[in-house]
Formats: structure tokens, C-alpha cells, sequence
């Protein structure tokens, strides 16, 4: 995505002006809002962005709408200096229901404040900090009744208080709980939690769509499906990039809907006449498609790994909630087949690949169908390490899905694709070299590529296609080596992918301090000024969520099969973790660790069971379940050999399993 200058107006603005009609081309629409969200009111701000000078807003003495300093579009609300000034909007609630409340705010000094109260009680105080450029604060899980009178305030400080752009989302469906003997980890996921919810649609909420850094007021307004921001949040929409890297987190919090209307969403716009890429971005109302990066059907933004991630994370999906439409709705279906079939061909012609096949971008820039996620680099490229790794996983994820509808001869078919493509990725497409000398990108002319190329890097072991081993070790450490040096990601959303990276390939102290470093960063102002900070950023919070209950925690689940792994990869110095209430299919479960040798598993659902696969790292002498010894049994995985038990683990009971020697 291209950096952005101004921000969003608005992301509530049911009583925003009406724009002109809507220009950019529109999808089939994905799935729809449930219908009592649309047809019942919803609540809503007035004039959320101030746009319309503030309307429905009550102001006191030295509060007003002004223009200058705003967040997005023209307008913004400013409380000069000094005790006492206020501003703000009573509203009554028009049904049940449990919200968070956000806005962005800029304070030039301290002892400003963002309230929420309820029915005159106060709900939450925000004292703001000194912070000049505006950042976002949400106050959460604010539960009201029919008929609640709602009341949001801002308060003046030792100098002005400016607010801009309120959004209200829904309260998270799932509400997974974090514990642990490190502070820090509770610490970050507790804010990670907030975070990321804070940036989820409210289904039935009409709002601007084509909004970007030129298009402030966007060209229309359309009702918003249930959706989450996955990208800048100056544009009225969710990137495929962004969105496949946030999906595991969305789904912590209970966000299926929102998953699955927007993997479907985009299943929907790769059609024939798009030679079968997805579009990159689509507004919240999951059907227009975003202006600024869709101009035609044969001129708008395409990267070869988005197709391959958006089948990957749909195959994580099913995983997660064993939703049976994941392998039964035709349109993402056709999606999966279209993506590793018909896709591959039209997009192989540039190198010669043996019997395997390749898929490969232009060359020509991103508009044109770029090979790389690494867009600086991506210019020239035919076939790149992101591409290729994220393919393989593309026919592993087929291969599940496929077992999951019950076609068991389709699954190995993709079972054999996958193997063939590894093996030819590393006997001819990366050759024999190692760390620098890893051929990591082939140009258009097929020149094979070496050095360092960011995401055409890190996603090749990231996506375990590199076979486990030396060769596998020397390139983590020279990706190690690069990050940490003058040419790493320069932007935090790409930073976001290491923790995940370094946890799969079993380097836990490593993938805990990336994840603590990026938390650290988190009020750090980023690359792109107008984002405000990084924290700010959508991505980071949404990954680490998934990078503690997948990560850390170890937890691989098959919902549809009732069965669930899980492998301690607690750092050094990490005495026991515990993720309570983590949602897998229909139930939850809560898992703690105890260092690399005790594991915990509750089964938190009324009814049915599931196996769990207890693993711990090395070959231990002995392992017991609830204290009773079991044969000891091991297994190599990904080239690492595991100790392991498979305990059935009935609705409301507890099984302990637990290794020695």
C-alpha cells in the first residue's frame, strides 16, 4: 500500500451528507449482515469527523469546530487550553447492546480527557497524555440497554485538546483471557485485545466509501457489512495483505462473521475477467472495489502471494471454527480452484519450472501484477520466495479443505503438489546456497536473485518450504542479521510477520523478543506520518494476539475433527502461561504451560470431547496423563522430533499432561 497523508473522516457517519453516487466497480456481495442489524436501528453518532460542523454536538465556552489541524476530511472538534471546557453528545440507545467507543485525539499538554458515561454514571475516563499528533483511544465493552442514555465527552486541559473521526464497533464476541508468571505478556495482550477490536465495523452503519489521501470525502456512502480495518486507516477499506495476517487474530476475538464476509468478498472479485486475482482492497461495504487501487479490470493493484494467502488463511478459517461453508459455499470453492489451478496457468509463462508450475508477476509494478509483497523490489521480478512458499501453502490448505468436503483422492492430489513444489524449491528453484547466496527471486529474463528482499525472504521459511535443517538455520540467522541492520523493514507492518516466522521454526526466545520490541514500539510514530503511531496500526495489534495463543502457546487446532495440538514454546525466563477461553468451532478451551514440560488442557464446552495432541520437544524418558504413566512415544515433525500423548479430553474436564527425563 502507498503511504497515506490524510485520514479518514469517518467511519459511523450515518448522518454524514450524502456524496455522489458510487463510481468504482462493485463485487457480488458477500456474506450479508445479520438482517436485524440492517433492518433495526442502529447506534449511531451524529457527525462523527465534525464535518458537518458539528451537528447533534453540544459545546461549551472555548470548544468549537475548526479547520486546520484536523485528523481527516476538512473539520475537527478543539477544546482550547484552560480548566473547564467541554463538549459533547448525549444520545439514547436504540436496542441492547455491548460497544467500544474510539476516537483520535491530539493533546498539546496534559489533564485533557475522553469520557463515556451512561445514564449520568461514568463508564471510563481516558487522561490524556501530551501528545501533540493525534493517536486513537477506545473505551471498551460499554454495555447499554433500550432506551440508556449515552453521553460522550471531551474535557479541556493545560493546553488544547483536539478530536477527530469517533468510530463505535461492536464488543468483541470472544473475550480470551491471558496469565502468565511474566507481567509483560498479559500486559501486551490485554492491549492487543482492545486494540484490535477497536478497529471492527458496526454491521448496518452506512459510511463513506472510495475515502484515500485524495478523495478525503470518498464518492458515496454505502452500508457497511461486518468487516474490520486491515490497512491505513485513511482508506475506507481492508487490504488482502492485511487482512490474511490479522485472520487468526480476528478469529481469538470471535470475528468469524467479519472473516468470513471478507474472505468471500474477495473469493467474489477474482473472476475470469480479472484473470483470477482478487482485488486488493474493498471498501467496508464488502462489494465496491477501493478506487484508488482499482482503476479496471486490467489495471489495478495485484501481488502474486495475496492469492495464495487468501486460500491459506481460508483453509486456518476451517481449522478454527470447523464452519462447514468454508467447503460448501460454491463461491469460495470455485475461489480455492480457480486460485491453484486456473490462476497458476495464466500466470506461467515467464520461466520454466520442470513438472511443477509456478505462479509469476510481470515485472511491470503492482499495477500490472507484481510477483513480491516487497514492492520496491518487486519491479522486474517474475517468480519471488513469498510467491512460491506462500503457493505451497496454498496446496496444503487445499488438501485440508478438500478432506474437509470429503474428497479424499483431491486432497492427495494437492498432498503430491505440495511435496513436488518443495522439493523442486529446493533442489533447482533456490539452488544449493545459503544465508546471502539463497536464491530468494528469478527476474522476467530468469536470472536467479540473491541477497536480502524483505518479505521474498522472510516468507520462505516463514512458510516452512525451505526443508528443515543447516541450510534452513543459516538463512533464519542471516534474515536475523538483516533485520536487525540498517536494511530492515522500515515499516512496522512487515516487522509483524518475524515473531511468526522465527516461532515456526522453533526459535521461541527470538520470536518473544521481536514480539516484545514491536509492543515496545507501539507509541512510536509511524513510517507514514499521517498513520499516527505504530500501535495504531491495525496489523500489530491483530498479530499479537495470534502470535500469543499460536505462538507462544503453541495451539493448532482442527475444529472439525475435535482435535487440537498444542506445543509449549515458552521463552527463557517465562516460568508458565495460560490463554483461558480461546475459542475453537462452537466451544473454547483454555491451555497453560508450564515451562517445556507440563501442559494443561480444560475442555470449557458443555458437551463433546476433544483429542488433544500434548507435545513437548526432544525425547523424554517418561510422560504421564492426570499422573499416570503412558507409553512413550515420539514423532518428527517440520525436523524437529516430538515427545507425545493423545488424551481425549471430555465437555468441563481438566487433563494434565507431563514429561520427565
Amino acid at each position: 500500500m502507498k503511504p497515506s497523508r490524510l485520514m479518514l473522516f469517518t467511519a459511523v457517519a450515518l448522518l454524514a451528507p450524502m456524496a455522489p453516487a458510487l463510481t468504482a466497480t462493485a463485487a457480488p456481495a458477500g456474506d450479508a449482515a445479520p438482517a436485524d442489524a440492517v433492518a433495526r436501528p442502529q447506534l449511531a453518532l451524529s457527525d462523527p469527523g465534525f464535518e458537518n460542523g458539528g451537528t447533534g454536538w453540544t459545546f461549551g465556552a472555548g470548544t468549537g469546530v475548526g479547520t486546520g489541524n484536523r485528523h481527516g476530511g476538512v473539520r475537527f472538534l478543539y477544546l482550547d487550553s484552560g480548566a473547564g471546557k467541554t463538549a459533547k453528545q448525549t444520545l439514547v440507545a436504540p436496542r441492547n447492546g455491548s460497544y467500544d467507543f474510539s476516537a483520535w485525539i491530539g493533546s498539546a499538554g496534559t489533564g485533557g480527557t475522553y469520557t463515556v458515561r451512561v445514564n449520568g454514571e461514568t463508564v471510563e475516563t481516558v487522561d490524556l497524555p501530551q501528545h501533540p499528533g493525534y493517536a486513537r483511544y477506545t473505551i471498551s465493552g460499554v454495555e447499554l440497554r433500550t432506551g440508556d442514555v449515552l453521553e460522550i465527552s471531551f474535557g479541556s486541559g493545560s493546553s488544547w485538546v483536539n478530536a477527530d473521526d469517533l468510530m463505535i464497533s461492536p464488543a468483541a464476541p470472544a473475550d480470551p483471557e491471558v496469565t502468565s508468571s511474566d507481567p509483560e505478556v498479559v500486559e501486551m495482550f490485554g492491549w492487543a485485545k482492545k486494540k484490535a477490536n477497536s478497529w471492527v465495523q458496526l454491521p448496518g452503519t452506512v459510511g463513506p466509501v472510495n475515502v484515500d489521501e485524495y478523495q478525503t470525502g470518498g464518492t458515496g456512502t454505502a452500508p457497511y457489512e461486518a468487516a474490520y480495518w486491515a490497512g491505513y486507516a485513511n482508506r475506507s477499506a481492508y487490504y488482502s495483505r492485511d487482512m490474511t495476517h490479522q485472520l487468526a487474530g480476528a478469529h481469538i476475538l470471535g470475528l468469524d462473521a467479519e472473516n468470513k464476509t471478507m474472505l468471500r468478498s474477495y473469493a467474489s472479485s477474482a473472476t475470469a475477467e480479472h484473470k483470477y486475482f482478487p482485488v486488493w482492497a474493498l471498501n467496508f461495504d464488502a462489494k465496491t472495489y477501493l478506487s484508488i487501487d482499482y482503476k479496471s479490470p486490467d489495471n489495478f493493484v495485484r501481488e502474486v502471494p495475496a492469492v495464495f494467502e487468501l486460500v491459506e488463511k481460508a483453509g486456518q478459517a476451517y481449522l478454527w471454527t470447523g464452519d462447514k461453508s468454508y467447503v460448501d459455499d460454491p463461491a469460495l470453492w470455485d475461489f480455492y480452484r480457480h486460485s491453484t489451478e486456473q490462476f497458476i496457468d495464466l500466470h506461467n509463462s515467464a520461466k520454466s519450472n520442470g513438472k511443477v508450475k509456478v505462479a509469476e508477476g510481470t515485472g511491470n509494478g503492482i499495477f500490472s501484477c507484481a510477483a513480491s509483497y516487497n514492492e520496491q523490489d518487486g519491479d522486474g521480478l517474475a517468480e519471488a520466495g513469498d510467491g512460491i512458499a506462500s503457493q505451497y501453502q496454498a496446496y496444503l490448505a487445499m488438501a485440508t479443505l478438500a478432506r474437509g468436503k470429503g474428497d479424499n483422492a483431491l486432497a492427495k492430489k494437492y498432498d503430491r503438489r505440495a511435496a513436488d513444489l518443495k522439493a523442486y524449491y529446493n533442489k533447482d528453484w533456490s539452488g544449493s546456497g545459503s544465508g546471502a547466496d539463497m536464491v530468494r527471486a528469478y527476474t522476467t529474463s530468469g536470472a536467479p536473485v540473491t541477497g536480502w528482499g524483505k518479505e521474498n525472504s522472510v516468507f520462505v521459511p516463514m512458510k516452512q518450504i525451505i526443508e528443515p535443517g543447516p541450510r534452513n538455520d543459516a538463512y533464519l540467522d542471516y534474515i536475523q542479521a538483516k533485520e536487525l541492520g540498517p536494511e530492515g523493514s522500515p515499516n512496522i507492518e512487515s516487522t509483524t510477520y518475524l515473531p511468526d516466522m522465527f516461532f515456526r521454526n522453533n526459535r521461541d526466545d527470538t520470536a518473544w523478543t521481536w514480539m516484545k520490541k514491536i509492543y515496545g514500539q507501539r507509541e512510536t510514530q509511524h513510517i507514514n506520518s499521517s498513520q499516527g503511531p505504530n500501535g495504531d496500526y491495525p496489523e500489530v495489534s491483530f498479530s499479537l494476539v495470534s502470535q500469543t495463543v499460536e505462538g507462544l502457546m503453541g495451539i493448532a487446532p482442527d475444529a472439525a475433527n475435535h482435535k487440537v495440538t498444542t506445543q509449549s514454546r515458552l521463552p527463557s525466563g517465562m516460568k508458565w502461561l495460560q490463554s483461558a477461553d480461546v475459542p475453537i468451532g462452537k466451544s473454547t478451551i483454555t491451555v497453560r504451560h508450564d515451562g517445556a514440560t507440563k501442559s494443561t488442557l480444560t475442555n470449557n464446552a458443555r458437551s463433546g470431547a476433544f483429542r488433544w495432541e500434548a507435545r513437548f520437544k526432544g525425547v523424554h524418558q517418561k510422560i504421564t496423563v492426570n499422573g499416570v504413566p503412558q507409553r512413550v512415544r515420539t514423532k518428527k515433525v517440520d525436523g524437529v522430533t516430538y515427545t507425545y500423548a493423545t488424551p481425549t479430553v471430555r465437555a468441563g474436564a481438566t487433563t494434565v499432561v507431563k514429561v520427565s527425563g
